[in-house]
């Protein structure tokens, strides 16, 4: 494998306020994101990790299994209890809920024989979102390059 350098591994986004409790994310390859605090229909921080954790799992199951069939249904529903406590403001008891079919032919079952694994290895060792959010990372917050917290 490889050596990655530090530019292999940066992952980021740049978030602007456009109004009050609204912003909106930029990736380095131009692509744009809504975000709000919840009063209109953009998506929420909390909803973007949810969708984030499914995307991640998703696009890991679809990749393995689309090797062998396209699915006839595939949906990946996230979700996790809002909970307060000596913690602060977090979510607990995280769930991703697969509903993924194939067509009843040879590809089909070759993709639903692997069905089961490829959601294990995804949620064991491929999925980054999900395998950052359960063994934990530091954040360290910073004010024009100052450390403010973490």
């Amino acid at each position: 494998m490889a050596e990655q350098t530090p530019k292999d591994t940066l992952r980021s986004v740049t978030l602007a306020r456009t109004a009050k409790g609204s912003y909106t994310a930029t990736n380095v390859r131009g692509g744009t994101i809504d975000i709000g605090s919840g009063q209109g229909d953009d998506f929420t921080p909390v909803e973007l990790l949810l969708a984030a954790i499914a995307a991640c799992s998703a696009i890991d199951v679809d990749l393995i299994t689309g090797k062998r069939s396209e699915p006839d249904t595939f949906t990946a529903t996230s979700s996790g209890n809002k909970i307060a406590d000596e913690h602060g403001n977090r979510l607990i008891d995280l769930l991703i809920d697969f509903d993924i079919s194939f067509p009843d032919d040879d590809g089909g079952r070759q993709a639903t024989d692997v069905l089961r694994r490829s959601i294990k290895q995804s949620h064991d060792r491929l999925c980054t979102v999900g395998r950052t959010v359960e063994t934990g990372t530091p954040i360290t917050a910073r004010l024009h390059g100052e450390t403010i917290a973490g």
